[in-house]
């Protein structure tokens, strides 16, 4: 019989153990639900492209709910015309096979919190802070941390990631069990316990040492991406100084092999070293005047607060103000004339708005994002009629042509839009937001039964495919209902296809939501 002073001291090694084997267990096990998101063990295979994209689409469709979530047409134009130049980068190297290339999404999500932040998700799904869009000076800083993310996508790490987990375990259980009975045999049970917490801490050393390969990685792949599609190299480094800037807290003292990425003065003197910048000299990448007031855009919509909106107010008339060169000056006004116009002081923000479009008129990208904010200021102020003047009514671009309907059914004059915004989703049927806006204007033109499925396929594009069968099926009552005026046998049929679509897509999605995470 052992010794029951060891064998008391070792019970609670021995429970930890119990359970974290049981959990590690179920998570090795080859049932049906984790086969479908973990690797398996014996061919030290990674999660499928179909898996990884399911789990992006579960995660996506939260970020989605998020308040925080925002479809800006402007700045989502702005931030796709450089993702779309280094999707094509991609592929012409051969990083963006042609397997993800159909699997995965490729949807950049944008985000109000202010923090600098971007990351990559399973599926090839992206979240951008407008904090981060609100510091970068040049796009191509922001081609370097979107490439950078694409890469990490383009290159698996994810399911790289979760299938090193996977043939990490057995060896942590391994080490698990020689604790406990080293506990089991030992007068003090803390030997056992340190044996455990030993092996774990290893377990997450090499963790912590795989995700710094990984994002080393990522930095050398985006480099390429990003010069490939035509950006200057020396955007990376400037990237990187801001990012050391904002993250100088956790830089100081912190020990490298303690960090899951690597430090950003290694990641500056890598990239400083792939386009021969001599160390100790800062590559300074000339402020454009459209991406100052984008920048300007992205820092106004994170929501500072209406202390902040009212300070950007008054900076338009200081003595900075005077002081700032051309495209800094633009920056400023855009940002005063956007919280005026948050702060409902219509007087103001058309005076600044006036006063940007003065000193915006020999940049023909900026002349336009001071038009379009005018257009933006009028219909706020209830003045649809002043806000189509300033309008193309011939454009097609995404923010104009949303803007566009906005007034077209302000003005209760929709007809002349369904077509433009038919013919853009065509082309982009996971654009929720334009959606929405052809329901507002089937809605403006009493065509209830169109206005309905185009809420349903808002539904679809952002993933909530529940609201989708519930929105189809209102539309198929709506149908039925006696006295209901002729119905377009055509737009009926659709409706019906569609409505069996989507109810298989929210079965999956049901089951698929049961599974664990």
């Amino acid at each position: 019989m052992p010794n029951s002073r060891s064998s008391v001291a070792a019970a609670p090694v021995l429970r930890t153990l119990c359970a974290t084997v049981l959990i590690a267990l179920q998570v090795l096990s080859p049932v049906p639900a984790r086969a479908q998101l973990l690797p398996g063990m014996g061919d030290g295979g990674e999660m499928t492209a179909s898996a990884e994209r399911q789990l992006g689409d579960r995660i996506a469709r939260e970020l989605y709910r998020d308040t925080d979530y925002i479809d800006d047409p402007v700045l989502v134009e702005y931030v796709d015309d450089v993702w779309q130049k280094l999707m094509a980068a991609a592929r012409v190297r051969g990083d963006l096979t042609p397997e993800l290339d159909e699997r995965f999404a490729w949807t950049v999500l944008l985000g109000r919190d202010r923090n600098i932040n971007a990351f990559a998700l399973p599926g090839g799904y992206l979240g951008i802070n407008l904090g981060l869009v609100g510091v970068i000076g040049s796009r191509d800083e922001l081609a370097t941390v979107l490439g950078h993310e694409l890469s990490h996508v383009t290159q698996r790490h994810i399911a790289r990631m979760l299938g090193k987990q996977s043939r990490d375990m057995p060896l942590m259980i391994a080490a698990m069990v020689l604790g406990a009975l080293a506990a089991a045999k030992s007068k003090n049970g803390d030997v056992g316990q340190a044996m455990v917490m030993g092996s774990h801490a290893l377990a997450v050393q090499n963790q912590l040492n795989f995700s710094r390969d990984m994002e080393r990685e990522a930095d050398r792949v985006g480099f390429g991406v990003m010069t490939q599609a035509g950006f200057a190299p020396a955007g990376a480094a400037a990237m990187f100084e801001k990012l050391q800037y904002a993250a100088r807290l956790n830089d100081n003292g912190s020990y490298p092999y303690l960090r899951s990425h690597p430090l950003n003065s290694e990641r500056i003197a890598d990239m400083q070293g792939r386009f021969q910048l001599r160390p100790g000299v800062q590559a300074v990448m000339p402020l454009a005047m459209d991406h100052a007031m984008i920048s300007a855009r992205a820092r106004v919509l994170s929501r500072p607060g209406v202390d902040v909106l009212r300070l950007w107010v008054t900076a338009a008339g200081s003595g900075e103000f005077a002081k700032a060169g051309p495209a800094q000056q633009a920056g400023m006004l855009y940002a005063a004339a956007l919280a005026a116009t948050e702060l409902r002081d219509v007087t103001a923000a058309r005076a600044l708005v006036a006063r940007l479009r003065e000193r915006t008129a020999g940049d023909a990208a900026a002349a336009r994002l001071a038009r379009l904010l005018a257009a933006e200021t009028e219909l706020a102020a209830g003045q649809p009629g002043r806000a189509a003047a300033v309008l193309d009514a011939r454009a097609r671009d995404r923010p104009e042509m949303m803007l566009l309907a906005q007034t077209a059914v302000s003005l209760r004059a929709p007809a002349p839009m369904a077509a433009p915004l038919r013919d853009w989703l065509a082309g982009h049927p996971r654009d929720a937001s334009a959606w929405r806006m052809l329901g507002q204007i089937y809605h403006a033109q009493n065509e209830p039964l169109r206005a309905i499925r185009a809420e349903a396929e808002a539904n679809v594009a952002i993933l909530d495919y529940a609201g989708a069968r519930d929105r189809f099926k209102a539309a198929q009552d709506l149908m039925r209902q006696p006295g209901t005026a002729t119905v377009d046998h055509y737009e009926a049929s659709i409706i019906d296809t569609r409505a069996r679509e989507v109810e298989r897509l929210a079965r999956e999605q049901f089951a698929e939501d049961k599974k664990p995470m």
